[in-house]
């Protein structure tokens, strides 16, 4: 949510609150972010589920298992990158084509919470299932990770889907900024105790199959237990109703795609901007600890340190640069951040010693947040103020599109190379670059013009 500027809104931010809005009411009881009824407890518990699954990206998909599986599980072999990103993508497209249906019947049935609690468990129990992964073990650790990561989207669409119900329209963005802080807290306790496991295990000479599996037991156990104030002290507030068929969703999202080349063009730049930047950040969020691994020869504890910098890094980029964001304009900041990327991926390209791939490390931490910020920021300021839902299943779509396309890419090539990561971490540059030539498309005044006219 942007701010009021004090000297007129920039050119992309409506005036008023989110979707032209009014603003929010004067001081007062209607002051609160919150709406009647919602406790400040339950806003704590709802945010603690950003804080429980976090670790599990941060150690899993980002910091650990991924270069476990590459360099241990996959011996290091050209395929092994490949085999990770194809897993990782399975469970991405999976989610494309049933999320839909398992959102629209969680509402029917009012089980928002059932659902959460079912795909938390899940995805603990198939990440437990790493834990039995060695040399060679690869079927096992591909169907495991694409499980747990199947459960962890299911998860993690479903509580964002509670924050409406929590936070009044004028706050979204904060109460939303609540849960992303949280979130990187949490991320950096369970990757601070899986590093003191791997230091630990280290210092006494033992392999990595001997302590990755703890670091997982670490990880699966600070989710399990950080997730409980979620289940039990946030309230299912949805009606029964009749459940519509997935069939009905499918079609309804392929009228709103329709609608966006018809009345809403600006929105559909968007969304194809969004998608191409996307699937490189999806590349830096699953692959950045393979590269450092693969060319840079960093160990685990160095990998996991340099995860805890970027974590750092993006959450002072996330909460400093949203200030300049209302300031400038989002689109305007958008184009900054994925200038910023574009600098990353030179940087990281070009590095042949420690200190200028932690200097890349560094400016990916501060572009992720802000970047993913801006993006979402100008969806929800171009959507139609009375088709919001249907129109960010759309953004939706194209994130999950991304990390399908993404990942991908970097294992093809790495795979086609023999094993290039810095080929493959070159070509992913170019997602940002289309990134930004799409965005230079998008007319943030016109688009906001259509927005008002066919609202």
């Amino acid at each position: 949510m942007s701010a009021a500027p004090r000297n007129g809104a920039p050119e992309d931010t409506p005036a008023g609150g989110p979707s032209g809005a009014p603003d929010a009411p004067g001081r007062g009881e209607d002051d609160s972010p919150l709406n009647p009824g919602v406790a400040k407890r339950e806003v704590w518990a709802w945010a603690m589920y950003d804080f429980a699954n976090s670790g599990y990206t941060t150690v899993i998909l980002t910091a650990v298992f991924s270069t476990y599986f590459v360099g241990v599980v996959g011996g290091s072999a050209p395929w092994a990158t490949l085999a990770w990103t194809a897993a990782l993508s399975l469970s991405y497209l999976a989610i494309m084509l049933t999320m839909p249906a398992l959102g629209a019947r969680a509402d029917a049935r009012a089980g928002k919470r059932r659902l959460l609690f079912t795909s938390t468990a899940g995805c603990v129990a198939a990440t437990l299932v790493l834990t039995q992964a060695g040399p060679g073990d690869v079927w096992l650790a591909l169907a495991a990770v694409a499980v747990s990561n199947y459960c962890y989207c299911v998860g993690e669409s479903v509580v964002a889907a509670f924050l409406p119900e929590l936070a009044r329209p004028q706050a979204l963005g904060r109460v939303s900024g609540w849960g992303w802080s949280f979130g990187y807290c949490g991320g950096m306790l369970t990757l601070g105790l899986s590093l003191v496991v791997a230091t630990r295990a280290e210092s006494r000479g033992l392999a990595a199959q001997q302590f990755v599996p703890w670091i997982v037991v670490v990880t699966c156990a600070v989710f399990a237990a950080a997730a409980l104030p979620s289940f039990l002290l946030l309230r299912e507030r949805a009606v029964p109703r009749p459940q519509p068929q997935a069939m009905d969703l499918l079609r309804r999202l392929a009228y709103a795609w329709r609608e966006t080349g018809t009345h809403f063009p600006e929105f559909r730049r968007l969304l194809m901007c969004i998608a191409c930047y996307q699937a490189g950040i999806s590349v830096v969020i699953t692959l950045a600890a393979v590269y450092a691994s693969e060319v840079m020869g960093f160990t685990t504890p160095r990998i996991m340190l340099l995860v805890f910098t970027v974590n750092i890094a993006a959450a002072a980029g996330a909460f400093c640069f949203g200030y300049v964001q209302d300031r400038i304009g989002h689109r305007r900041a958008l184009a900054i951040t994925l200038s910023g990327w574009i600098a990353m991926v030179l940087v990281a390209y070009a590095a042949t010693t420690a200190p200028v791939f932690w200097i890349a490390a560094t400016l990916a931490g501060l572009c992720m947040g802000t970047t993913q910020s801006a993006g979402r920021a100008m969806a929800g300021a171009l959507a139609p103020p009375r088709r919001l839902a249907e129109f960010f299943s759309l953004w939706t779509f194209a994130v999950q599109l991304a990390a399908v396309v993404g990942p991908i890419t970097y294992g093809l090539v790495t795979w086609a190379t023999e094993g290039n990561h810095r080929l493959a971490i070159l070509v992913t540059g170019l997602f940002f670059v289309g990134g930004l030539a799409l965005l230079a498309r998008v007319d943030m005044k016109a688009g906001l013009a259509r927005r008002d006219t066919h609202a």
